[in-house]
């Protein structure tokens, strides 16, 4: 086999030291195919390789505590691909001979023979060995013209093609297995990165995906022709703002006494020069930019401190744009007024045109409705915002965009 192998790899190897550009479109993609091929016969002698080594326990003789940790260590993979490398290799030892074929004459991939497998394991379980043999060659049929995706989710109906009589009755109980493995897998993992950032990671069980879905999708749409995040951006800017509508709510349980909140601590010099950073109460930093579009529809605390920061006195808390005067700006703007946006009034803070600390007050004339990513948007970039003779919010761009700076209005509430 080594000898095979090591052919093999030379073979290869004087392929990648071809010139592509001097090949002809059509052997090009003749070639693509053949490489796909390769890979996926690769795979199954690779898979034939980690069953075996794990059957003769040479992991734990080598001294690791399992095969998928000695993989680890030996072909440099993930934990979890590691792991699923064992489990698939443990799959196809026990699926259909058809299946182990298909894989080793490159007919499908590894993805689709985990789905292949895992589908043919609920028809015997569900109808029996006839129908589980049947449905060897009509999901291998399948696996020729779609994906592992696609193969999953006609799978669910395999049974309409091989057993009938049960379908019905088998898809159910499918379902609730399916039910049973998302109530167990559901997690989400949160990360503390060393600057502050978080990273998210996790599965939702159906039902909170389609929660999730429904409150972040309208959100993830660009904004206008100026909204050049990527759509991951937009996800992330999404749930943000999903969360501050959740905190604005005031309906969260209590937080060591007091409502769920985010705490900023900054200095009142600093904030009115547009220079002073802030401290979450959580541990990491803003930047002054953050801190004062965060102040600009906050609850603020003034407290004196001393030298040494302790406090000395803590004043009574109260609310920038709130009560009458929010529902009065949601009566005016109603909703986001950056030019295009259709965000709603529920989505939006309320921005100080000149900003409290630099002596601007708390009035419906000083005061704009903007959505999370307009907020962030007005604050680190180059458009002003001012009250037009009518009454209502315009935008000056920057001179890049436009040379003339003519200002712009938010058309779409204006036509609501």
């Amino acid at each position: 086999m080594i000898d095979a192998l090591e052919q093999a790899e030379a073979a290869v190897a004087a392929c990648f030291d071809t010139a592509a550009w001097a090949v002809s479109e059509h052997d090009l993609v003749a070639a693509l195919d053949a490489t796909h091929r390769l890979e996926q016969r690769l795979a199954a002698v690779k898979l034939s390789l980690v069953r075996e080594l794990d059957g003769r326990g040479t992991a734990t003789a080598q001294g690791a505590s399992s095969t998928a940790v000695w993989l680890r260590d030996r072909l440099r993979l993930g934990v979890g691909a590691a792991r699923r490398l064992v489990e698939l290799a443990a799959a196809l030892d026990a699926a259909p001979a058809g299946v182990r074929d298909a894989l080793a004459g490159g007919a499908v991939d590894v993805e689709q023979v985990r789905v292949i497998a895992e589908t043919i394991e609920t028809v015997h379980a569900s109808a029996g060995t006839e129908a589980a043999d049947k449905a060897v060659g009509v999901l291998v049929g399948w696996a020729t013209q779609f994906d592992a995706v696609l193969l999953r989710r006609l799978g669910t109906r395999i049974l309409d093609h091989v057993a009938p009589d049960v379908a019905d009755a088998a898809a159910e109980a499918a379902l609730r297995a399916q039910e049973s493995r998302a109530a167990r897998d559901r997690h989400i993992t949160i990360s503390e990165q060393t600057d502050g950032r978080l990273r998210l990671a996790g599965i939702l069980d159906t039902e909170a995906a389609a929660v999730l879905r429904a409150a972040i999708d309208p959100l993830t749409t660009p904004t206008g022709p100026d909204d050049t995040r990527t759509p991951g951006q937009r996800r992330h800017d999404a749930l943000a703002d999903v969360c501050r509508l959740a905190l604005r709510t005031g309906e969260l349980p209590e937080n060591g006494g007091d409502l769920a909140q985010v705490v900023v601590t900054t200095g009142y010099d600093g904030l009115a020069r547009q220079l002073g950073t802030g401290a979450l109460d959580i541990g990491p930093h803003l930047t002054p930019e953050a801190v004062r579009r965060l102040a600009c529809d906050a609850s603020i605390l003034p407290a004196v401190l001393g030298g040494s920061g302790q406090p000395l006195d803590v004043g009574r808390q109260r609310r920038l744009i709130s009560g009458p005067l929010r529902r009065a700006l949601v009566l005016r703007d109603r909703g986001c007024a950056f030019p295009g946006c259709d965000r709603p009034p529920r989505w939006c803070d309320g921005h100080h045109i000149r900003h409290w600390a630099d002596g601007g007050d708390t009035s419906l004339d000083n005061a704009v409705l903007l959505c999370g990513h307009h907020h962030r948007h007005l604050h680190h970039g180059d458009w002003d915002v001012r009250l037009g003779d009518d009454g209502h919010p315009e935008f000056i761009p920057p001179a890049w965009l436009d040379p003339e700076q003519v200002p712009r209005c938010n058309q779409y509430h204006r036509r609501t």
